[in-house]
């Protein structure tokens, strides 16, 4: 699995908990010094079967210095994309990529322990 992370963000640092409570054998992943690339977030948005918005840190202060609310219904797909990428800071944390390709943002911890098992 891959967890992609912010090791100064208190959920992720909830869901680092939760996954070590687990003994879960993972790769974790700082967003801010390897954010994802817009081909990752493709996939992985794909694969949540989430809508694009659930990707952005709606909270973040980059979301909300960028004035993103007003912004983003304004923008196209790949624009939403391209600016994802560009920085980690912008992109809903945790992510959880499950090796059978299943990905999760964000953390519920319900949902975390059904995908675990």
């Amino acid at each position: 699995m891959l967890f992609v992370c912010y090791s100064n963000c208190s959920t992720c640092k909830k869901a680092k908990a939760f996954l070590d409570g687990r003994a879960a054998v993972y790769t974790a992943r700082d967003i801010k010094a390897d954010r994802p690339t817009e081909e990752e977030l493709r996939l992985w948005h794909a694969k949540s079967g989430l809508p694009l918005k659930k990707f952005f840190n709606t909270s973040g202060g980059q979301y909300k210095a960028l004035g993103l609310k007003d912004e983003l219904p304004a923008m196209t797909e790949d624009e939403q994309f391209a600016l994802l990428a560009t920085d980690g800071m912008l992109v809903k944390r945790p992510i959880l990529v499950l090796d059978d390709g299943r990905v999760l943002v964000g953390f519920r911890e319900a949902e975390w322990a059904e995908a675990l098992g």
